[in-house]
């Protein structure tokens, strides 16, 4: 596998390397497991169409996108609201 180089500050790299240390890794091993193991965002969207689907199936929800974009932004209301932003 080639090497990559990635600039990045000093502090998040320190910070990657305790971590990665803490789990008895190396900085790239780490990166590399990190990597890995976070879906990409066609695979979120994908995750979260089977997710729809199964819950459509189990209990019949199945919001409009107008619904949806109504659920989105109470929810960002809500949220808005509790961290004071």
């Amino acid at each position: 596998m080639a090497d990559a180089r990635v600039r990045i500050p000093v502090e998040a790299k320190d910070r990657l390397a305790a971590i990665a240390a803490a789990e008895g890794l190396s900085l790239r091993a780490y990166l590399a497991r990190l990597a890995e193991s976070l879906p990409t965002p066609a695979e979120r969207a994908e995750r979260a169409e089977k997710a729809r689907t199964v819950l459509g199936k189990w209990n019949g929800y199945a919001p409009t996108a107008v619904e949806q974009q109504d659920v989105d932004a109470e929810f960002d209301r809500r949220l808005a609201q509790a961290t004071g932003r």
